[in-house]
């Protein structure tokens, strides 16, 4: 969805360097980075995943605001909000945002092109899709296929976009293609494909191949309800059923896709952005299992799931590797989604750019927990690469009712933290991030619960916020044990928790005091343990003046 939106394109470069020939990194690095070290004070550090970590750069430009982030995805300037769903073509991803130039003066999004070779560092290419150019209004959200087989009469590998246009709030949806892997488009002569019937909320195409019936199959976001289109060639689309909810608000950016867990078992899963609020939720990717059988989806449990428990993580997309095997593709897939929540999403204060931005890309798998299949999610493996030296401390004690400083302190606000947890019997265990003594981020764990939240009330922006930014967000009870494992990873504006082995996970904007430092408080009668604790600069993911 989106309503907020740019103009044609400057070219704009995210750079890190992941681990390569040494030649190659020595040519990348001469044209675009400053070498930097990480300071390696005690304790002693320890060789990251990444061999190239002195590759890196970790010093951030000195005009860049304090919210810029170092390794998310960002426009330079004005507004960004939806990610569209990334394929791959021409020996790259391609992904899209929804875009304003025109922010805060004028409205109307168009699709932002970015590229990547591996799901981590992101290059800006431009718009790829113009608004206010066929008389149908902006660009809204969508999605775009590679039509391998040219059904839809624009040659075999054609890109084709299916998004919704508005025009005087009358949503419809329309078709765009490219022949050049994604990086122009053009409008079908036919558009709109999709005329409105005379409703308000009739958007977000998300198409997908169904291989099983050998036909394309749309969902689309229809109110309180989304709504199932079939077709042979992308162009004309037959309704066939519709999945109604009356407890979840307004639905969005649906998704529709199969897996397996490790034992083989293959499962449907339909998704969707919606509203918590009826179960103490906010806004966020609920899903569900269940079975499509071309034509209807029937879900296994009536209650949703949720990808992430944050409060910000909206919009999600999710998709596989078309290079891998079926059944490579089928037992993992990918997911990012839009760090903000239409509670507060014009209300934060970044001047330079606004709307927040795209989470680090994730990789789900699916598994069994209590007899239900459930989606796990964590960092993609190629995060690493993006890592600098990592520097370690076996066991750090607070005793009850005390503040401590963490033993490993990070240079900037731009880092990776692992830890294990030893579980107490009572009380909670706090993180305090960005702490500068009146202010600070909250990563908490809460024993009588059993549950790790995220708390910014006390974030150097939370008073100027609207209520919902002050919500303290938390995971459902988790049945840790005796141990829990947490891996957070930090940006200036941002912070992606990761809790036991992907079992949840919360995706939070933050907006603090120019502080890296990190302490650890013991609240109730019981002392805090952690232990193998890892802390890993993260490279500076854009490069100043290339947008």
């Amino acid at each position: 969805m989106g309503t907020v939106s740019t103009s044609a394109g400057r070219r704009t470069r995210w750079i890190i360097v992941a681990a390569a020939g040494a030649a190659a990194l020595a040519l990348i690095v001469a044209a675009v980075m400053i070498a930097t070290r990480p300071n390696t004070t005690e304790p002693q550090p320890t060789p990251s995943a990444s061999s190239s970590a002195e590759a890196l750069s970790f010093e951030r430009p000195e005009d860049w605001s304090p919210y810029r982030p170092s390794f998310h995805l960002t426009p330079g300037e004005h507004w960004i909000n939806d990610p569209q769903r990334p394929f791959f073509a021409g020996g790259e991803w391609h992904l899209y945002y929804l875009y304003n130039a025109d922010y805060p003066d004028g409205n109307g999004t168009e699709w932002y092109h970015a590229t990547s070779d591996d799901l981590v560092s992101w290059q800006n290419e431009g718009v790829a899709i113009e608004k206010y150019r066929n008389g149908l209004g902006d660009i809204l959200t969508g999605s775009a296929v590679v039509d391998t087989e040219g059904t839809a009469g624009f040659g075999r590998g054609a890109v084709i976009a299916l998004v919704t246009q508005q025009d005087d709030g009358v949503q419809r949806q329309s078709l765009f293609y490219s022949t050049d892997n994604g990086y122009s488009f053009q409008g079908y002569d036919g558009n709109p494909v999709m005329d409105n019937p005379g409703v308000v909320d009739w958007r977000d195409p998300k198409v997908v191949w169904d291989e099983a019936n050998a036909q394309w199959v749309m969902v689309l976001a229809e109110g309180e309800r989304l709504g199932f289109y079939v077709s042979p060639d992308l162009r004309s689309w037959r309704y066939v059923s519709d999945f109604a909810r009356n407890d979840l608000g307004l639905l969005e950016c649906a998704d529709l896709f199969e897996m397996t867990d490790a034992s083989g078992r293959r499962t449907w899963i339909l998704a969707a952005s919606a509203d918590g609020a009826k179960s103490d939720r906010t806004t966020g990717l609920a899903y569900w299992t269940g079975s499509w059988d071309g034509s209807t989806f029937t879900a296994d449990v009536d209650d949703p799931l949720w990808l992430d428990d944050g409060a910000d993580f909206y919009a999600a997309v999710t998709w596989d590797d078309p290079r891998h095997s079926e059944a490579e593709r089928l037992q993992s897939r990918f997911a990012l989604g839009w760090i903000n929540n239409w509670a507060y999403a014009r209300d934060l204060p970044p001047e330079d750019w606004q709307g927040g931005a795209l989470s680090v890309t994730r990789q789900l798998t699916l598994v069994e927990e209590a007899g239900r299949l459930v989606l796990r999610s964590q960092p993609v493996d190629a995060f690493v690469d993006y890592m600098g030296e990592a520097r370690t401390a076996e066991t750090i004690t607070v005793e009850p009712g005390t503040v401590s400083d963490l033993a490993l302190q990070p240079d900037d606000a731009a880092y990776r933290l692992q830890t294990t947890l030893e579980v107490p019997d009572s009380g909670e265990v706090r993180l305090r991030l960005f702490d500068t003594g009146a202010t600070a981020v909250t990563v908490g764990y809460d024993a009588d619960r059993d549950v790790v939240f995220v708390n910014r009330e006390r974030d150097a922006a939370a008073a100027e916020m609207p209520e919902a930014y002050r919500e303290i967000r938390t995971t459902a009870p988790l049945d840790s044990g005796d141990t829990l494992a947490l891996d957070i990873l930090v940006d200036h504006s941002s912070v992606e928790v990761f809790v036991g082995d992907g079992r949840a996970s919360l995706t939070t904007a933050v907006y603090p005091a120019e502080s890296a430092r990190i302490s650890v408080e013991a609240v109730g009668d019981a002392p805090v343990t952690l232990r193998d604790i890892r802390l890993a600069p993260i490279a500076v993911a854009q490069k100043d003046g290339l947008f």
